[in-house]
């Protein structure tokens, strides 16, 4: 051989041609996406042997790229002896010549061309054995996961989760139905530059353990890197080695640049929570300086300019340990029958100016991010629980949309703008529906008033397709250690939803007044304005969703006509029933992620043409940049810079992604740490929420806490997974775990490191005993497979899932669970 041997595999492995085996790969996997465009050479579907052959040809230049043959050592490496399959396969190298995918050598060689299937994505490190390269978008946002290129853990090239990386995508026509193959061909830039983890110290050296379960690796420390740490102890870790493709020494080397404490420790465990996903735990101090030296009395200058709205019925209603009040409304009676309703917003632009540290830090941050028993606010204390709060008995600076209602709840006027208010009372939303409830109180006209208004401002946007989501969120109720007593659903009652409301119609206005302004600009140019965005649901996801749904005897109906009528009907008939959450979860998962954008694609989850975040801005950046937006128009300016927005809304998008994650691994820590507090033999009444070839996760009906029954510890018979119909079957009873099916657990393990909970079957739904004490063989039957779960039940890392996202402030001994909705 010119270059050495080329590497064995099913390309040019003796008799491998077109109706070879093909290598093995993930089962379960979905077919493969369409080609991006500008992404080299698609993958071509095998419409006749000739395509297969090309295609197994380019394959086997691609993954032998480092080295050239000749047409010769082709044709040997193939066992091409016959006279025309000779022919044939010098005319298709001739073609891929032509076409750029391979480059002719001085020598006569050919190899294939490095550039001709580059692509830019990030790694996505699901479990030990392979990760997947997400290709760049245009927007910045995940696209069809079936685009995601496979990417065995051996071919990563050095690369690790989060990298972003250029991988050669391999066209490969045999293994139509399964997803598109690449290797890294190098890194472009390190997703990460620290890690958190836990200690362990020994005399010479000591390593961390990741709390990522996407890291794979322990880190080295060298002695003199250990920076004072002890055994034990959670870690910050700066990483200066990354694995080294070029060596057998595949293993990460690092620093201690910070010790978070004892692990195990409440307050030492959500800092690290914090810190391992990229997450400020402090305010820089000259930002603390700046905020503080801002005035706390609001002067006549201040009040110039502003509509005084401080004499007007106006209240704020909020979850009872709310700190900070971004909203509130108020009420008028007018003299024609109408109401005047003011939606009444904290105006943080009034005192974050462009160009500020505290600007800077806001636009960094871009969120608040709200923990188990903590929240970490965008803006420092000063400025989210003082200066902006909405608190009772003070006057505040605000940024206000003023709407004359008729007593149906149709628009006859609107107002936007500045304005200076006094809120007269703060109700807790426990408060406010008691009132409601007994029909005594405070403000009790005012409050029925804006209830009904809002029942029917909610009946029309159902009536023109809003779906009604409706997952179920925990709170927890701690000790003064931060030790979770007790688990129990959030309940949504009339004053949420009432709120609710009138934030979604004040954010609806905003973006739709933005755009009439438009009509002013010279040639009808559109305004810059920050959407939040949601694009309609993935049709095979849906279609996915409907079949399963059809299992389980409900009948959906997933065409765009009828698809909101009968997911409301769908959401409606599953109230109460045990398997709701799962079934709830799983509906929310066939929809597109809401994201901020400057462009107005619409809403479609709640069914509006433009809808922007206006109501938020102590804690969302867009609602700061929908503000300025709104007042720069309001002031006759031009539009804004949409390039400029755009990059700001993929940013807020990021955080917010970021900040979601670290919302749900605090809540599955404290879940964990409570179960973890459970009499071991207790048992618990559940529901099977998805079945995996490893084994089926039960949600416990009574705190939604979530963990996995492994497969080798159900010993009575041995089970098979049956993918498509989203159940494991025993193999000599014919036994059947379904997703959905009501069971009985008990604790068996947990562990607070990896957030993760083992339980043990005590019986099925009908009854049945089931010996769980005994474990079973099943070699090919482990945790890592976890991205192959099955069915609808989205792809489950090492951690397992959580339960659903938390909001708002926090105080000492409860989380923050009634605040509004990342619509």
């Amino acid at each position: 051989m010119r270059n050495g041997k080329p590497k064995q595999n099913k390309y040019n492995r003796p008799g491998s041609g077109p109706s070879s085996t093909a290598r093995p790969r993930e089962k379960g996997l979905e077919k493969p996406g369409k080609g991006h465009a500008g992404m080299g050479r698609p993958i071509q579907q095998a419409d006749s042997f000739l395509d297969e052959l090309k295609n197994d040809l380019i394959a086997f230049f691609q993954i032998n790229d480092e080295q050239s043959f000749t047409q010769e050592q082709v044709l040997d490496h193939f066992e091409t002896s016959d006279r025309r399959m000779k022919l044939i396969m010098h005319g298709l190298i001739g073609e891929l010549t032509e076409e750029g995918t391979l480059v002719r050598q001085p020598d006569g060689s050919y190899r294939a061309d490095a550039d001709a299937n580059l692509i830019e994505g990030v790694v996505d490190h699901v479990n030990s054995r392979f990760a997947f390269v997400i290709p760049n978008t245009a927007n910045g946002i995940r696209g069809d996961r079936n685009d995601d290129i496979w990417v065995s853990t051996e071919d990563l090239n050095g690369a690790v989760d989060g990298d972003r990386v250029r991988v050669v995508r391999f066209t490969d026509s045999r293994n139509r139905g399964r997803r598109i193959e690449g290797k890294v061909a190098s890194v472009i830039e390190r997703g990460r530059t620290e890690l958190v983890g836990r200690i362990e110290v020994w005399p010479t050296y000591g390593y961390v353990i990741a709390d990522s379960k996407k890291i794979y690796d322990d880190i080295y420390i060298p002695k003199e890197k250990l920076g004072g740490a002890t055994n034990d102890d959670k870690v910050i870790v700066r990483l200066t080695k990354f694995p080294d493709p070029n060596t057998s020494k595949q293993r990460f080397e690092g620093e201690v640049v910070t010790i978070l404490g004892a692990a195990g420790d409440n307050n030492t465990e959500m800092h690290a929570i914090l810190a391992e996903f990229g997450l400020p735990i402090h305010f820089p101090e000259d930002v603390e300086q700046e905020a503080e030296a801002i005035p706390t009395t609001i002067t006549e200058q201040d009040l110039a300019n502003r509509r005084d709205m401080r004499e007007v019925t106006t209240f704020t209603i909020d979850p009872v340990d709310a700190k900070d009040f971004d909203d509130a409304l108020s009420v008028q009676m007018l003299d024609n029958g109408n109401y005047e309703i003011g939606v009444h917003i904290a105006d943080v632009t009034h005192y974050v100016r462009p160009g500020s540290k505290l600007e800077e830090e806001a636009f960094k941050r871009a969120t608040s991010v709200y923990l188990v028993d903590r929240v970490v606010p965008m803006l420092p204390e000063k400025l989210s629980n003082g200066l902006c709060s909405l608190r009772p008995n003070e006057d505040k600076l605000t940024f206000s949309a003023v709407f004359e209602l008729t007593p149906d709840a149709r628009i006859v006027n609107e107002w936007f703008g500045r304005t200076a208010t006094h809120s007269d009372r703060r109700f807790s939303y426990e408060e406010a529906q008691d009132i409601l409830n007994n029909s005594n109180g405070d403000y009790l006209e005012e409050l029925r008033l804006l209830n009904e208004l809002a029942y029917k401002l909610r009946d029309e946007r159902f009536k023109h397709g809003a779906i009604n989501f409706e997952t179920v969120e925990v709170r927890f109720k701690l000790d003064e250690n931060g030790v979770p007593l007790s688990v129990y659903p959030k309940i949504r009652q009339d004053t949420n939803k009432l709120i609710e409301e009138f934030m979604l119609l004040a954010n609806k206005r905003v973006a739709e007044f933005v755009h009439t302004l438009s009509k002013q600009n010279k040639n009808g140019e559109e305004n810059t304005m920050v959407y939040r965005v949601h694009e309609g649901p993935d049709e095979d996801k849906l279609r996915q969703f409907a079949d399963f749904a059809g299992r389980l005897g409900f009948r959906l109906k997933v065409d765009e006509e009828h698809l909101s009528n009968s997911m409301n009907q769908f959401m409606a008939s599953i109230e109460g029933r045990p398997e709701a959450n799962m079934l709830q979860q799983l509906a929310v998962r066939t929809m597109s992620k809401a994201r901020y954008s400057t462009e107005d694609i619409g809403h479609f989850g709640l069914a509006f043409r433009r809808y922007s975040h206006f109501t938020s801005p102590i804690r969302r950046y867009p609602d700061m940049m929908a503000h300025r937006l709104l007042q720069h128009y309001l002031n006759k300016g031009k539009p804004g810079d949409r390039e400029e927005y755009e990059e700001k809304c993929k940013h807020s998008s990021n955080r917010e992604k970021m900040a979601s994650d670290a919302e749900r691994a605090s809540i599955k820590y404290k879940q964990v740490e409570f179960m973890s507090r459970m009499d071991p033999n207790r048992t618990f009444e559940g529901v099977i929420s998805g079945v995996t070839e490893f084994g089926i996760f039960v949600e416990i009906t009574e705190n939604s806490c979530e963990g996995l029954v492994r497969m080798q510890d159900l010993s009575d018979d041995y089970y098979e997974f049956d993918k498509e119909n989203y159940r494991i079957i025993g193999q000599r009873h014919k036994k059947m775990f379904t997703f959905g099916d009501q069971v009985e657990v008990r604790v068996k393990e947990t562990n607070l490191a990896r957030r993760s909970m083992d339980f043990a079957l005590v019986s099925d739904k009908a009854g049945r005993a089931t010996d769980s004490s005994a474990g079973r063989r099943s070699g090919r039957r482990d945790e890592d497979r976890s991205s192959r779960s099955a069915g609808p039940r989205a792809s489950s890392s090492r951690r397992g899932s959580s339960a659903g996202r938390t909001e708002g402030t926090a105080a000492k001994g409860e989380n923050r669970r009634g605040g509004r909705g990342r619509r």
